[in-house]
């Protein structure tokens, strides 16, 4: 019985930024749980190897390129999606960017790109999966904050700004649907080797090290830690559990 609280079978789940890193260890547990993953990313061939990795686990998946921070390509994505699945399950909101920059050297136009993507993307998106959601009798939004959702960097305020946002609209979002059955619940990622992180190492100094000195897990996390997390917040195991912001950062929130 336990297993199958935590079975996807028959799902439909939407990833975006699903075509490497968090996005994709969270694809591939979904994918493992029995879901059909749609992934949505710009880069055509992360997509295509995303996919390759995704089917060659023998569940069905998708690619859709998108620009999730255009309101106009996300409404276009959702009609295919309803018109090929005629349903949303789960949406996993993981596009993100970031600017590597003291506050008073950030332009406008990278503060509004790092907010865009990270932000105002899981908000069309959400907005345009509800009614799917709705309609289905209910649904699963996983929205991906970060350690900077709770920390403060220098180097990171536009990206801290946006994931502090993703938490409070998690929350809003978790009390406006809850009538409709659809739970909304954020992510924490902390400090996961991926491509956006191995550029902070190369920019930060000593990064590498503070983080390995901070974490009790005593290394990075890998993106598949966060398989996990992913599966038990699409799943009815988390079907009381709504409106939270939960670390998977190996303690390095706690130490």
């Amino acid at each position: 019985m336990l297993e199958g609280m935590f079975q996807l079978t028959g799902k439909i789940a939407l990833v975006t930024g699903g075509n490497g890193g968090i996005g994709l260890g969270m694809a591939k547990g979904l994918a493992q749980a029995g879901a059909t993953v749609l992934v949505v990313g710009r880069n055509a061939d992360k997509s295509a190897a995303a996919l390759a990795e995704l089917r060659a686990q023998d569940v069905p998946s998708q690619c859709f390129a998108t620009d999730v921070a255009d309101e106009a390509a996300v409404a276009e994505l959702f009609s295919k999606v309803a018109a090929r699945h005629g349903r949303i399950d789960i949406l996993v909101n993981n596009a993100g960017t970031t600017v590597r920059k003291s506050p008073e050297q950030l332009t406008l136009d990278e503060w509004r790109q790092v907010l865009d993507v990270n932000l105002t993307s899981a908000f069309l998106c959400c907005r345009a999966a509800h009614p799917l959601m709705q309609a289905a009798g209910g649904g699963k939004i996983i929205n991906i904050g970060s350690m900077m959702s709770i920390f403060g960097a220098p180097y990171a305020s536009a990206y801290g700004a946006s994931k502090g946002g993703i938490v409070q609209f998690t929350r809003s979002i978790a009390t406006a649907w809850a009538k409709d059955n659809i739970q909304a619940n954020a992510v924490l990622p902390g400090w996961i080797d991926t491509e956006l992180t191995r550029g902070a190492r190369e920019q930060v100094a000593g990064l590498n090290e503070r983080v390995l000195a901070r974490t009790p897990a005593g290394r990075w996390g890998a993106p598949g830690d966060l398989a996990g997390i992913a599966v038990f917040l699409a799943s009815s195991a988390s079907d009381f559990v709504t409106g939270t912001a939960i670390p998977v950062d190996g303690g390095y929130s706690i130490s």
